[in-house]
């Protein structure tokens, strides 16, 4: 970055110190990856310079026949990957995906029902303190207090007496297999639409190792980032006969140009998705979250549902008397990088929390496998334990600082180096 250096050293130094922390630390939050060299030059190309509104071949823009090029390639790498008629790779995150699928189907003070966020649902689903919960009435579903899973039943329910204009199926921290197909029996039994958020989980739909919502929900919503492992972005995937009105209320809905060089990202991703490789990668996040959850189960550890499906766990600390708040700064000094999280019915609230939420995407793309599960587990284990104890973090750093050294960023994977 020898430019920038010249240019601007401050910018420059922090994201030098940056590039040490993500070499330096083992990252355990379940929505982050490490994108490959390959996608971060497509982002960080010539395409930032382009204004492109509109679609490929009806752009309000002269000078578009290469970026046309590129967002139909990476519309059709998406549509074959995840086997949708339509796809739309403008949206500039999942939020906004989700947005666009609203303000297109949806009027104001419409009822939506989605997953309470303290039981593993995200912001747009409803929440209060954000739009979806301020234009749209929110009715919320949850766990089953004792089985902590889908209450479908609930759902059911709910959806009865509260009449929703559309169901959201999808999670950000719910470590077990969705039942699209039920969520679709209970929208078209209330006649409401259903939208499906995939964000946390597209990579192991991409790789069918977790049931498709594809032909089975109104909407698919994603991030691009996460298990899918691209660029921070979202796309939203539909049957073709809703695509005239998405594309519209995406734009000119909710956003203007879309963001070309981070849609080239998203078609180099999507590329990527479409090896075995990609496949293999998965099974390892899968391997390695059951993993990573024996391990801490055998250390008298709770986790929520007892264990995973997929790419995350979610431990609940309420027995061992810390907080999630806590937990998250205590691994923080033994260089593993996690975040606090609500568990259900947590009494806590947000800012502090009973619960901490585990990911293997980025570990298991650094090429780490169950072995080194068993020694995180073990290290999380001793910090936790001792969470005041400057010597046990210490001892720890140091084992992490061999794991990181014995599995560097971008040293690893094929594809990702």
């Amino acid at each position: 970055m020898k430019r920038l250096q010249e240019l601007d050293p401050g910018v420059s130094r922090a994201i030098e110190r940056e590039i040490e922390r993500e070499r330096n630390n083992l990252v355990m939050i379940a929505s982050e990856n490490y994108a490959s060299a390959a996608v971060m030059e497509a982002q960080g190309s010539v395409m930032t310079n382009k204004y492109a509104e509109g679609y490929p071949g009806a752009r309000y823009y002269g000078g578009c026949e290469h970026v046309d090029e590129i967002e139909r390639l990476a519309m059709e790498r998406g549509r074959r990957l995840f086997g949708a008629e339509y796809i739309n790779v403008q949206p500039h995150s999942g939020s906004q995906a989700n947005m666009a699928v609203y303000l297109s189907f949806l009027k104001p003070g419409d009822v939506i029902l989605g997953m309470d966020l303290s039981h593993g649902g995200h912001l747009t689903h409803g929440s209060p303190v954000s739009f979806s919960g301020t234009v749209y009435r929110s009715v919320f579903y949850g766990l089953d207090p004792h089985t902590q899973r889908i209450d479908y039943d609930r759902i059911d329910d709910l959806a009865r007496r509260h009449r929703p204009r559309m169901i959201i199926a999808g999670a950000s921290a719910y470590p077990r297999t969705i039942d699209f197909h039920r969520f679709r029996e209970i929208a078209r039994a209330h006649g409401a639409y259903l939208m499906a958020d995939m964000a946390h989980i597209a990579g192991l739909v991409a790789a069918d190792l977790h049931p498709s919502p594809v032909g089975v929900a109104d909407f698919i919503t994603t991030t691009t980032h996460k298990t899918l492992r691209g660029p921070r972005g979202g796309m939203i995937l539909s049957d073709a006969q809703y695509g005239e009105r998405l594309d519209k209320g995406l734009f000119p809905g909710t956003q203007g140009g879309p963001l070309m060089h981070v849609i080239a990202a998203k078609a180099v991703a999507l590329e990527e998705a479409l090896q075995p490789e990609f496949r293999e990668y998965q099974g390892r996040v899968i391997r390695n979250a059951k993993r990573l959850a024996d391990e801490l189960l055998d250390r008298d550890f709770d986790l929520v549902t007892g264990g995973t499906d997929n790419h995350l766990l979610l431990v609940d600390l309420t027995r061992r008397g810390i907080t999630g708040k806590e937990a998250e700064a205590a691994l923080a000094g033994a260089g593993i990088v996690a975040n606090k999280n609500t568990i259900p019915f947590d009494r806590k609230g947000p800012r502090v929390t009973s619960g901490l939420r585990l990911g293997v995407p980025a570990l298991t793309t650094r090429g780490m496998g169950e072995p080194e599960m068993a020694v995180i587990a073990e290290l999380i284990g001793k910090v936790l334990s001792s969470p005041d104890s400057e010597t046990v973090r210490r001892e720890a750093r140091d084992v992490v600082s061999g794991l990181c050294r014995d599995f560097p960023v971008y040293g690893r994977l094929k594809g990702v180096a």
